[in-house]
Parts: C-alpha cells; structure tokens; sequence
C-alpha cells in the first residue's frame, strides 16, 4: 500500500494520457470534471495563501499536469458529444442550460468573453510578469552571491546558513525560468479551447444532420446546449489556474499571504476609503444615475473610512499611554536612588567599564530586541564563535543599550567606556554598495558603507531588484549594523586582551600541556611579558590560536634573547603558515616591498634610546616613504586581498611602527614569515 501510494502522481499522469485513448461514459466523465473544479479551486486557494513563491515550487510541473487532465476531458466530451448525439453528462448539460437560457448567439458570446479574458488578459499578464521575474532573477543572481560571500566573511552568517541561501536563490532562478515555459501551457489550452468549441459545434451539427432524425432547429439546440457546457467545464478551471498563476508570479514582494498585506495596506488608508465615499455621494446628482444603490455604497465607504480612522487614532493613543506609564516610576526611581547610593560601597557600580558596548537611538531598537524579533544577538554570537575559531581570541559579551541622547537613527560603539566608531541606520531601506562601474543609477539617499568606507545608496526596498541588476551589492540594516561592528571589534581586539584572558587562555592550555606552561611560566618569561606579545600579536591580525606554538617558541628563546621585540619576532616567524593562510588567495600573495637602498637606509637610521630602538628618519625620507605607501595602496582597491607590505625580518617592525599611525588596516610581513610554496608578486615597489 505505501508503494502504491507513493506512485500516486504517475499513477495519475499515466491515467490522464488513458483519457485521450480510452472512451468514458458520462457518469464518470461528470466525476471527472467535478474532480477538475476542485484540483482548480484548490490550487486558486494555496496560491492566495503562500508568502513567496518557493513555498509553491510544485507549481509549474503541476500546471503541466492539470493542462494535460483538462485536456483528457476535453477529448473524453468531444467524443461523448459526437457520438452520443450530444449527451456528455449532467454537469455539462446543467451548465450549458443555465448560461444559454435558450438563447444561442448570447452563450456562445459569455463563452468566447470568458475564454478572452483568460487569454487576453490573465494568462498574457501572468506570462509578462513571469518572463521579466526569471530575467531579473538570472540577473540579479551575482549581486545576490556577493553579498551573501560578504555576509559570510564578515562572520554574519555561518557556512550553513550561506549554504541554505545560495540554494534558495538558484531555487528561485530555476523556479520563475519554468514559471516563463509553464505559462505557455495556459496558453496553449486557452487556444485549443476555441478549436475544440469549433469542432464540437459544427462537427455536432454535421453528424447530427447525417445520421440521425432531428430537425435543423433542434440540432442547433442539442449541440449548442454540449458545446457551451463543455466549454464552461473546460475554461472555469482554467481561469482559476491563470489567476493562480498571477498570483504566484506577483508574490514576489509581499511579506504575507494576500489576505494579510491586503487586510493590513489597503484597509491602512481610511482617508482613501473617505474620499471615494464623498466622490459617490456627489456623483448621484448626475441624471440618470441609480440614487438608492449610489447612496448606499457611498454611506458604506464613508462608515468604514470613519471606524478605521478612530481605530488607528485609538491605538495611537494606546502607545502614548504605555509610553507615559513607562515614564511615570521615573520621580521615585530617582528618589530610590538618593537612598542607594548613601551606600559609599555602591558607588563603586558606576565605575564599572565594560569592555564592549553599543548605544543606539530609538528606531534601531527593534533589530536588537528579541521580543520584537531582533536577531542582533544571536548574529553577536555567530561573529564571537567564528572569530574565535579565526584567532584564538573569545571576544567579552557586547553590552547593549538604548541611548535617548542619540538621534533615533544612530548608533555608536565604544571600548572600555570610549567612543571608537558611530554609525547611522535607515531601518526601513536597504544599504546599496556602490561597484566601480554601475551598469545604471538607481535613486537613493546619497552615503558611506560605515565599515569599509564604500560610497553607497539608502534605497527603498522596492528598488533592491533593480539595484542588484545594475551590480550593487545591497545589504539589509541588521547587517550593516553588524559588520561595522564586526569590523570595529577586530580592529581593537588587542585592546580587549586583559589579563584575566591570558590567564584563561593558559588554563585551557594546561588542560592538555601542562609541562610546557611549568617550563615558561616564571622562569622564562613572565604574565605582563606574555600578555604584550600575544598584544603586540593581535594588533598586527596574527591569530593566537596556536598557543602551544607561541609557548614553545618562548622556551626555545631563553638561551638567546629576552627582548620582547625579538621574541615576538622569532614566535611570527614559527607561525609562518598561519600567516600565510592569512594574507594568501588562492597560492598568491600581492605585496608592496622596498627599495634595497631604503632598507639599508632604515637599519642605518636605527637608534637606540630610552624608549628602546627606533628608526631616526629624516622627516624628507618619512613623507617620501608614506606618499609612495598611499599610492601603493591604491593598487590593492581591485584586489580581495589585504594590503601587506614586504621587507627584511631586521626593520619589519620599525616599519611597521612608522606607518601603522598613518595606515591602520596596513600589514608589515617579513621574507622569512612567508611560506616556501606561496607565490609573491610585488605590484609596487617603495624606494628614496
């Protein structure tokens, strides 16, 4: 039974292709159209109720096979029609009786407007939309990738959730490229319809004149009577599968069933509702027009705009009221205060700094609170959990709170109680990333991507399609939000290393080598040591992940050197591989290096003093070197790779230490931290 039953849809074709061959007799004819009404009228009904189309995608193969059952009926009637003497069952006589209402020229006219309709109107609409959707979506489809390998790379999402999304849009381009063949379908059967009526009606009148005893008058009247009624039992389920079809096809921009967005649009502008309602009154003073029935509809609309307008006002009354009530406890909470804090210990509370926090206006609340849907907080712990998994480091929870001293808009986010960054949000746009040679312009308000700097458009939802086709990558608010933050707690990771996280970076080292942390920690090398080199580490994007690397090197170090600057350098080089996986694509590395005679210019200019060595450049040499470093950067614009500069192990640091105050997101690497198996290709060269 259950390998019958999960034939049921071959089982069915193989049934309906029996319809063109095997002939019915018209009780089971009658079963088989009521069977086709209903398939129609449910497919009409799922259609209304689907948000997206996907939740649908059965639907061009199932237009094909509800074609295909139509059109076994319709050979089934022909022949019960034809040979039968136009008897073909009672549903096709029931319908042809009530439409004609024994006048002929009337129901062949109700039936070709019907068939018109259909035609000219639904299924021509549907198919337009249907061929521009699949034409828009291929097209759009790169833009879609782009940002979805944004999101990805920016922690946003996790490689499952980016899988989950490149599928659902090469779903979607599968879906509407069959959505743009299926609907020839429906026009193909709307077309066979009038041949099939044709056929009916003068073949009926032919074999009805030949070979039987009827006169010329009742002739016309059987035969009219089968060729409306099985036209109707044809061309009604049909309808239904075109509007199903437009239906289907338009879903593209709503966020609910039909039911919803139409309940929750058209019934929002009770104005609208006012207005057509006065527009009716004052058209019943035209002569002629039905007064009562005008009058009627007119009061109708005006009620109706009326009730819906009290109702918004009330529920704006409402919010006011929740919001007064959530002011109201302020003057004893301030009272309560006074008490508290006559407590010199609970002074200390507001003292406390935390390490991340992220203020933000009003309007921005609903993308960070859960109970409204918010998913800020969960996207924070993907972006801890893979930044962790990057570089070794836990980023501390991330405080948030709203901020009344903000513009409703805005945001800011701060380390250690101090603004490092700020940001505004246009809750109900799309942020659109301006490519370096748009395809066309689309209309927006005019800003900077806050994380990258990238000059990009606020666009109303509407536009995205558009705007992806022209080759912006347009990003939602939450993740514009949350890369700029992304990016900004990688920048300033190294500030969050305290002490109490070395301490627990160790521990979870003991788990595993506790012998190596008893070799190093206090005869080699102390805590405050430790903590700046895994410091000076981060600041640089050198993941601490390998903590028993960094350890074992430290050992190896205690024979030679204790300087710090030195050790760290010895503990990059045991890292090489990492910091190749870090700056490499794809076996290549693009580097900027420099001159021979500047390198030797930079060791001869090392001077030692009480802050330690440093290079002592001539201030011509330093503007020199950090225009032709700005230049060089603009090379690396093209390119999804960082901007690493290349030099000797003897000055990398000092290099380092020269331009980092100029070019914080710049990478200093040495020829000995490089792998063997990476290919270098220098794209500029600094000199004197």
């Amino acid at each position: 039974m259950k390998r019958i039953t999960s034939y049921t849809v071959t089982l069915f074709v193989v049934a309906v292709v029996l319809l063109l061959i095997i002939p019915l007799n018209p009780f089971m004819l009658d079963v088989l159209i009521i069977m086709n009404l209903c398939i129609s009228m449910i497919i009409l009904v799922i259609s209304m109720n689907i948000k997206e189309p996907l939740e649908f995608s059965i639907y061009p193969s199932l237009l094909l096979i509800t074609t295909l059952f139509r059109l076994g009926i319709n050979v089934s009637s022909t022949r019960n029609i034809l040979v039968n003497e136009g008897v073909a069952g009672q549903v096709i006589a029931a319908f042809g009786n009530f439409v004609l209402q024994g006048n002929v020229v009337v129901g062949f006219i109700i039936f070709f407007i019907i068939v018109l309709v259909q035609f000219l109107v639904i299924n021509k609409g549907a198919e337009r939309v249907a061929e521009v959707a699949a034409r828009f979506t291929l097209d759009a489809m790169p833009g879609k990738q782009m940002a979805i390998d944004a999101d990805l790379s920016s922690g946003l999402i996790t490689e499952q959730e980016a899988r989950a999304r490149r599928d659902k849009i090469q779903r979607e381009a599968d879906f509407f490229g069959s959505m743009d063949g299926a609907t020839k379908f429906v026009k193909g059967d709307a077309v066979l319809s009038l041949i099939t009526t044709a056929v009916n009606f003068i073949g009926g009148v032919i074999m009805g004149l030949v070979m039987s005893d009827m006169e010329f008058s009742e002739v016309l009247s059987v035969y009219s009577i089968a060729t409306v009624g099985d036209g109707l039992v044809g061309q009604i389920p049909a309808l239904l599968i075109s509007a199903a079809t437009g239906m289907v096809v338009t879903r593209a921009v709503a966020d609910g069933s039909l039911n919803e967005d139409v309940s929750r649009q058209f019934l929002a502008q009770p104005t609208a509702m006012i207005v057509a309602g006065a527009v009716m009154m004052i058209l019943v003073l035209v002569p002629g027009m039905p007064k009562f029935q005008m009058l009627v509809v007119g009061a109708g609309l005006i009620g109706a705009g009326y009730y819906l307008m009290r109702k918004t006002k009330e529920a704006a009354q409402q919010m006011e009221a929740l919001a007064a009530l959530g002011a109201q406890p302020q003057e004893t909470e301030e009272a309560d205060e006074g008490e508290y804090f006559k407590d010199i210990n609970n002074v200390y509370s507001l003292i406390n700094i935390e390490p991340i926090e992220m203020e933000f206006g009003y309007s921005l609340i609903p993308l960070v609170d859960e109970s409204s849907g918010g998913k800020m907080i969960n996207r924070i712990v993907i972006f801890r959990r893979q930044y962790a998994q990057e570089m070794g480091l836990v980023i501390p929870s991330v405080s948030l709170r709203d901020s009344s001293s903000l513009n409703t808009n805005q945001y800011i986010i701060k380390v250690k109680g101090e603004e490092v960054a700020r940001g505004e949000i246009l809750v109900d746009y799309f942020l659109a990333l301006e490519p370096a040679e748009p395809a066309g312009q689309i209309s927006g308000i005019e800003t900077i991507e806050p994380a990258y700097g990238i000059p990009s458009k606020w666009i109303l939802p509407e536009n995205k399609e558009m705007a992806e086709i022209y080759g912006y990558t347009v990003i939602d608010p939450l993740s514009v939000m949350l890369t700029h933050l992304s990016e900004t707690i990688k920048h300033h990771a190294h500030e969050l290393l305290n002490r109490q996280e070395v301490m627990r970076l160790l521990e979870n080292v003991r788990k595993s080598t506790p012998e190596l942390l008893d070799e190093v920690f206090p005869n080699v090398i102390s805590y405050s040591a430790f903590q700046k080199i895994l410091v000076s580490l981060l600041k640089e994007g050198i993941p601490i992940k390998d903590m028993e690397t960094i350890l074992e090197t430290i050992a190896d170090c205690a024979g030679t050197t204790r300087d710090i600057l030195q050790v760290t350098e010895n503990i990059r080089i045991a890292l090489k591989r990492t910091i190749t996986r870090r700056f490499c694509q794809g076996g290549q590395m693009c580097v900027l290096t420099l001159d021979a005679e500047l390198e030797k210019t930079f060791v001869s200019s090392l001077t030692k003093g009480e802050q330690g060595v440093y290079a002592a450049l001539s201030p011509d040499v330093m503007q020199n070197i950090i225009t032709q470093v700005g230049e060089g950067i603009k090379k690396f614009n093209e390119l999804s790779q960082e901007v690493v500069i290349l030099t000797s192990q003897v000055i990398r640091v000092y290099v380092y230490q020269l331009l980092e105050q100029f070019y914080p997101g710049l990478y200093v690497l040495s020829f000995q931290e490089i792998a063997n198996n990476v290919q270098v290709q220098a794209i500029g060269n600094i000199s004197l």
